[in-house]
């Protein structure tokens, strides 16, 4: 057992941390566990392992001071590598992780294996231990702060389009996605790197793997697109991505098909809500970027109002300005939150109605019907996260879906 008479240090005491502290309860002996519930500095002066929760920056003071007094650094996910005996396929990206992740999880199933999904969505990972075996697939999808402590990759590796986030906690794009090539790097020539091909970042990490490259495109999925309930070119590339993973997972094609065209998505990623007096409203919350909100510009050709802003993640709205000025078919801004100046300002040149000033999603969704024609779709797609106005991206979400259903 590794874990014996050690002093062990538990950052967070959220999701990931109680997963950690109970498989320590169950998997360790004569050690000393300390759980730290706060991001703030602490002193680990004499812990041997300290297992950090993603709310806690990796290479902040605290963290490299014990890692460079001989503490080693780990995590649930790193734990989980290190310990699960079932064939792991992992699914990164900055957009499309979930959704990729419980589509290969939903195709899996449909084929009569057994898999099991966790990581940033379904059962904490480490809780799935004691009832996986070999033949087993673990479909996990994991952030850029899941995966900075991993020594060990997946037997399937998916890296969908990385571009950049978390530039609030990421000292910058660079850190970011080189905390994404774990995924990689530590793979073995009989595994599997399923990499995005239309994308020059992913396409570059193709040189980081030993293992097999298999290539997908958004362009290449060979469906009839009347019978996919996903809206939006991305989800496109999403699909293509899923149905290389299950491929190389020994699922036929007809049961992915049958599988993809069942796949309804996930809740706040374009999310149908309802169509009032001929108007359909979209949840989009959990867009927290510009590049997943342009995204769900381009999933629509009627005429659009969109919900953007939030707080502040250090994104550049100047793209997504230029798209919403050249699109046809927006006609209407509603911009809220601690961003709203700012995205206006990259929407300079925009011929349609801007409105601000709004403080309550209640008066938001209320504007937005009065302002969209029949025929039309409001949809809230941030772009931006939701701390200002919200608890989380879900409670922005679960607001909007509320005050819809009211109106």
């Amino acid at each position: 057992m590794q874990f014996i008479d050690k002093n062990i240090a538990v950052l967070g005491s959220g999701k990931e941390g109680r997963d950690v502290y109970d498989w320590l309860k169950t998997n360790s002996r004569g050690c000393r566990i300390k759980v730290f519930d706060k991001i703030k500095a602490v002193d680990l002066a004499g812990f041997d392992i300290v297992f950090r929760s993603p709310g806690f920056y990796r290479y902040s003071p605290m963290i490299v001071k014990a890692e460079t007094a001989g503490a080693i650094i780990s995590s649930a996910t790193k734990l989980f590598f290190d310990q699960c005996p079932a064939k792991i396929i992992a699914v990164t990206g900055t957009k499309g992780k979930g959704t990729t992740t419980s589509l290969i999880y939903q195709i899996l199933q449909n084929d009569g294996q057994s898999a099991y999904i966790a990581g940033n969505i379904g059962k904490p990972m480490l809780s799935l231990l004691p009832r996986l075996k070999a033949g087993d697939w673990v479909c996990l999808e994991l952030s850029s702060f899941q995966l900075q402590d991993l020594t060990k990759s997946p037997h399937i590796a998916v890296v969908l389009n990385i571009t950049s986030d978390h530039l609030d906690v990421h000292k910058s794009t660079k850190e970011y996605r080189g905390a994404k090539t774990s995924i990689l790097k530590y793979q073995h020539p009989s595994d599997h790197a399923v990499l995005n091909v239309d994308y020059p970042v992913t396409k570059k990490m193709a040189v980081l793997t030993p293992a097999r490259i298999h290539w997908f495109s958004g362009r290449r999925v060979n469906l009839d697109v009347t019978r996919i309930k996903l809206r939006g070119e991305h989800n496109r590339e999403n699909i293509a991505a899923a149905m290389a993973a299950a491929g190389l997972a020994g699922v036929a094609k007809e049961n992915m098909t049958e599988a993809v065209f069942k796949f309804k998505g996930l809740e706040h990623r374009l999310e149908l809500v309802r169509k009032v007096n001929a108007i359909t409203f979209y949840n989009d919350s959990f867009s927290t970027t510009p590049e997943t909100a342009i995204a769900a510009i381009k999933s629509f050709f009627e005429p659009m109002t969109i919900i953007l802003g939030g707080s502040e993640k250090g994104s550049d709205y100047r793209r997504l300005g230029r798209v919403i000025v050249a699109s046809k078919n927006v006609r209407n801004l509603i911009l809220i939150g601690k961003t709203a100046g700012k995205i206006k300002a990259a929407v300079s040149g925009f011929s349609g109605a801007i409105i601000t000033g709004l403080t309550t999603m209640k008066a938001v969704v209320t504007i937005a019907g009065k302002i969209s024609l029949p025929g039309s779709v409001v949809v809230l797609t941030p772009a931006c996260a939701s701390f200002d106005m919200f608890t989380d991206y879900q409670d922005r979400g679960n607001q909007f879906k509320l005050w819809v259903k009211k109106l």
